[in-house]
């Protein structure tokens, strides 16, 4: 997965198994940590980068469109996204790929380069000579890439967020698992964050909450129940005998089924 910049020609790359969200997520990651965020990035409408869904009632009435994970992602940096809508848009990085399948496939195979790891580690001294050799001035001097700020947690940010529904013995299905949350809740949904990083968190109002995989649903004893969700039996209300309603007749009504007439009765 690479990158170049418009101004200046310089480029980033990485290598990964397969085009997807959290690949893409964890590029960019690192893109970033090393040169900071810029303002927009232009992409291909790829299903990783452009939700295929289709918007819902409330996306309707709010003017919005879906958004995939990627895009979610970008927005909540304040990255603009450009998608492409013709492999000619995107002639310029093509013509980048073309030259590392040629160049930069040589100088692993000479240097016995034998797996993604090894590869990763070599494109750190590759990519720096490259950008040495054909990196150009930028028309205008200055670099708009923003620093990440000291207050934003990149890793809840480049993340896949899902939302699960709680249910009342406190577990959540997810991706065809089971985990049952070991604390107190008081809501109804959850979101899921699966980092890029493989490690998965459970956020209920920004906080992290404990959980475990199960295999199955637990049954509900009201022995052993947390106290936060056993539930009271309701209080049958019985009037005394001075009572209003006990005082003064009550009038019935009802439809004769034989007669279809309605009578009154008085008790």
């Amino acid at each position: 997965m690479g990158y170049i910049d418009d101004a200046t020609n310089r480029i980033f790359a990485r290598f990964y198994d397969y085009e997807g969200t959290i690949p893409a997520m964890e590029s960019f990651k690192h893109y970033i940590e090393k040169y900071g965020i810029p303002m927009s990035i232009y992409l291909d409408r790829h299903t990783t980068y452009k939700s295929t869904g289709k918007p819902t009632i409330e996306d309707e009435l709010a003017n919005k469109m879906p958004k995939s994970q990627f895009e979610r992602a970008l927005e909540e940096l304040g990255v603009r996204i450009i998608h492409a809508y013709s492999p000619q848009a995107k002639g310029r990085i093509e013509r980048l790929f073309k030259t590392l399948q040629d160049r930069l496939v040589k100088e692993m195979r000479l240097n016995g380069i034998r797996t993604k790891e090894e590869a990763n580690e070599f494109l750190k001294h590759y990519l720096r000579g490259h950008n040495e050799r054909f990196s150009i001035k930028p028309a205008k001097e200055g670099d708009l890439h923003r620093g990440i700020p000291k207050d934003v947690d990149i890793d809840r940010i480049l993340c896949i967020k899902t939302k699960r529904t709680l249910r009342n013995d406190w577990t959540i299905s997810h991706d065809g698992n089971l985990y049952q949350i070991t604390e107190v809740v008081h809501g109804k949904e959850v979101i899921v964050e699966e980092r890029v990083d493989g490690s998965m968190f459970i956020i209920y109002d920004n906080r992290r909450l404990k959980f475990k995989e199960i295999t199955s649903r637990p049954v509900i004893d009201k022995v052993t129940e947390p106290k936060a969700i056993q539930s009271k039996p309701k209080k049958v209300c019985i009037p005394p005998k001075n009572h209003p309603w006990k005082r003064y007749p009550v009038i019935n009504r009802y439809r004769n089924k034989e007669t279809t007439e309605l009578l009154l009765t008085e008790t």
